[in-house]
């Protein structure tokens, strides 16, 4: 609730995996929900869960990818649920294959939603927030957003450019004053069903690199950034961690690491169904499809469990904490000198 009236939240992405699991996340503290999605029975589906979870549901078809259907679907959030409290961006699309087999309009496709449609929301949701000078704006990235990895070229390249446009973006709002806040949340390797409809050519079936994390991981990790927006971002994961870390510290060695890796680690030892369904210019969801859900296929091998989103989350206790005992341990060593 936010005052006297349930908060009003957009989340686009909405009808499957990490944007999914956050609606209803959302829903669950009885929020009014704006779900902007390609697919209808996605939709339908997200729509089912919102309402059942104590949230008012307002499912809009959108592509992303297109301002003016972007902007219209905030005017009608706004005109359904009221004003627009927090605004997630949680859309995507990928291609699973080396750089040289992806195709000029591919590339373009996927920059187009994975990069401007975060743009173009952005926009909406900002137009709308600083006018009223109250509102959050939510960047679901990845540890991706920092370091590229092999095969993922097209989906690297859009999440280290929402990086860059996100920091630019805040820096303009802090110059202004302003206390509209946006935000973002890196996140590790997660339970989708992106890797059952993205559009690939790799011989075997597309996998999230383990460690691997269920949806609901993510979305505990956005709603918390959305009650905390002043944190610039938040790591998701310790695998997460241990890559950026790596990277800031030897990337030439992660490189060659991933060059070794990287291949065998986002494929199973199933062979990929020649009539596999993709989403890169139509939704899987369609007319003529299913509802996929929040989750993917590989539930048997994801975890709920992240303690390090709860550091991540407590930071300064945790901080001091290590003061204390780093203290404590210095104390101890002068007493054992003396």
């Amino acid at each position: 609730m936010h005052g006297d009236h349930p908060r009003v939240v957009v989340v686009t992405g909405a009808s499957a995996g990490v944007g999914r699991a956050t609606a209803t996340a959302f829903a669950a503290r009885g929020a009014a929900v704006a779900l902007l999605a390609r697919g209808t029975e996605g939709l339908r589906g997200a729509a089912d869960d919102v309402n059942a979870a104590g949230g008012t549901a307002f499912p809009l078809a959108v592509d992303v990818a297109d301002p003016v259907e972007v902007d219209a679907a905030a005017g009608d959030a706004e005109a359904e649920l009221g004003p627009i409290d927090v605004w997630v961006n949680a859309a995507f699309a990928s291609v699973f294959a080396p750089f040289d087999r992806i195709t000029p309009a591919e590339f373009a496709r996927v920059t187009q939603v994975s990069y401007l449609g975060y743009v173009y929301s952005t926009m909406a949701a900002l137009a709308r927030m600083r006018p009223r000078n109250h509102g959050v704006v939510v960047q679901v990235g990845s540890a991706l957003a920092y370091r590229g990895i092999p095969l993922q070229s097209a989906y690297c390249g859009a999440k280290h450019a929402i990086q860059g446009f996100t920091e630019s973006v805040r820096c303009e709002l802090l110059h202004d004053g302003s206390a509209v806040r946006t935000t973002m949340v890196q996140l590790p390797a997660v339970n989708t069903p992106q890797f059952s409809w993205v559009l690939s050519r790799l011989p075997h079936h597309p996998q999230p690199v383990p460690p691997i994390y269920q949806p609901a991981v993510a979305a505990r990790a956005v709603l918390f950034a959305a009650d905390h927006p002043r944190r610039r971002e938040y790591w998701v994961g310790g695998s997460t961690v241990g890559t950026l870390l790596a990277n800031a510290i030897v990337p030439g060695l992660l490189d060659r690491y991933l060059a070794a890796t990287g291949f065998d680690s986002q494929q199973t030892d199933t062979p990929r169904p020649d009539d596999q369904a993709t989403n890169l210019w139509e939704p899987a969801d369609g007319p003529d499809g299913r509802d996929h859900g929040a989750t993917g296929i590989f539930d048997a091998r994801a975890t709920t469990r992240c303690p390090q989103l709860w550091a991540s989350q407590h930071h300064r206790a945790v901080a001091a904490a290590a003061a204390v005992l780093g203290g404590a341990g210095a104390l101890a060593g002068v007493r054992r000198r003396r």
